[in-house]
């Protein structure tokens, strides 16, 4: 999982997984599963160019599994508020687990 909130690609970004040859687009972050809901998982994306195909084409991912970044999405400032927000609960949580 990312260690810090400013590292996490924004929505809208299109990157290469690691032993991937089709490209997947961001389409959300810190994403939990209904199968392991105690894991977080950075990102959510699905196939470009394809986009949304079904859940069964939804992929969940880390930080690490990503290869290359082939395009960042749009950043602007309600994304950086959003980004102290996550921080904020972020070290809420690690104080919590002390």
């Amino acid at each position: 999982m990312i260690n810090e909130m400013k590292d996490l690609l924004p929505v809208g970004s299109i990157v290469l997984l690691k032993g991937g040859v089709k490209k997947t687009v961001i389409i959300g972050v810190l994403q939990v599963s209904e199968e392991n809901p105690e894991e977080m998982y950075d990102y959510i994306g699905v196939p470009y160019p394809e986009g949304y195909l079904g859940e069964d084409n939804a992929y969940l991912f880390q930080q690490e599994n990503i290869n290359d970044v082939i395009f960042r999405g749009y950043e602007n400032p309600e994304r950086e508020e959003m980004l102290k927000l996550f921080d904020i609960v972020l070290e809420s949580a690690r104080e919590q687990l002390k």
